[in-house]
């Protein structure tokens, strides 16, 4: 979850480029994008505020270079899932004048420019649309139904303007960090019942499978099935090997496939999951299984971050062992 924009798109367009922190030009910064929330009542106002004043403090050093109705723009175009208001190739035009700008401005030499050269004109609209549409917006998206959008950009504005900000740093820095516990608890609380459901969903259907003739289950609870039988050599449980294979859900779903990339893969069985360790182990070279791989062999509790493996997820793979390679 990124809840603020230091060490992202900030660092790219600050950090790396060693910003000294002075303005870059005399414009004074981008009018109000918001109305003013006069009180801070509700837990997505103070979230926005304090989310606000993080993006603010993060692109401070360029604040006169931003039109912050264009960044609210690009902000809310993401919020919607729409497509960015400005072009990836605009954007990174975009992007290079910023940085050759910068680098002027701090006295750092810009490659392909003489010394002396005056920054480059860099059009204050299309720097927000380029922060709304590709940093700031994606960036926050996932929190758009937490976060109320007048309150953050209020405290954009303040900050820009060097007004003085409804919160304190450590008031702010408080409420990031109760929401983000919050959401953590409630992240675990849904995977740990999403792992309960998958756990029988999947205990369910191995003992079922288990009853399928020619199907057979081992000691640690792996199932196969030979769908096409082999004579070539075995592998060991620490050989490397090169396999064709393709992976899914109980309920269908593809999640990996070497057919469909079309390139078979190499790697050793003492580097994957413990279904593969164990099950791969058993085909002779040239011949095809299926296996059905229940959760504590396969990823666990924890599944695959970001998905699509949940929980305690029992998986289906069907494998052609090609060769044991030396």
């Amino acid at each position: 979850m990124k809840m603020g924009m230091r060490g992202a798109a900030a660092s790219v367009l600050i950090l790396a480029m060693g910003a000294t922190g002075t303005a870059m030009s005399q414009q004074p910064a981008a009018g109000a994008a918001a109305k003013e929330t006069s009180v801070l009542t509700s837990q997505r106002e103070k979230l926005g505020y304090a989310i606000g004043i993080d993006v603010a403090n993060s692109f401070a050093p360029i604040s006169s270079e931003i039109d912050l109705a264009a960044l609210r723009r690009g902000v809310t175009n993401a919020f919607e899932g729409k497509q960015p208001l400005i072009s990836q190739e605009e954007a990174q035009k975009t992007d290079q004048a910023l940085r050759q700008a910068m680098m002027v401005k701090s006295g750092q030499p810009v490659p392909g420019m003489a010394p002396g050269t005056p920054a480059p004109k860099v059009d204050r609209v299309k720097v927000g649309e380029m922060l709304g549409s590709y940093a700031v917006g994606p960036s926050l998206a996932p929190l758009k139904d937490d976060v109320d959008l007048d309150a953050l950009f209020d405290a954009v504005t303040t900050v820009f303007n060097k007004g003085t900000p409804k919160m304190t740093p450590e008031q702010a820095k408080s409420i990031l960090e109760g929401f983000m516990a919050a959401k953590q608890a409630e992240q675990q609380a849904k995977a740990a019942a999403q792992g309960g459901t998958n756990r029988t969903e999947g205990n369910a259907f191995l003992a079922k499978n288990k009853t399928v003739p020619g199907v057979v289950t081992t000691a640690s609870g792996l199932q196969y099935q030979v769908l096409r039988p082999g004579s070539g050599e075995r592998p060991m449980p620490t050989s490397k090997v090169r396999v064709n294979y393709e992976g899914k859900l109980l309920d269908g779903t593809v999640f990996d496939s070497s057919y469909q990339r079309g390139q078979p893969v190499e790697f050793g069985l003492d580097q994957v999951i413990k279904g593969w360790t164990e099950g791969v182990a058993l085909m002779p070279t040239g011949s095809k299984y299926r296996f059905w791989i229940p959760g504590e062999l396969a990823y666990g509790e924890q599944g695959t971050p970001g998905g699509p493996i949940g929980p305690n997820a029992t998986l289906t793979f069907d494998v052609e062992l090609l060769n044991v390679l030396p």
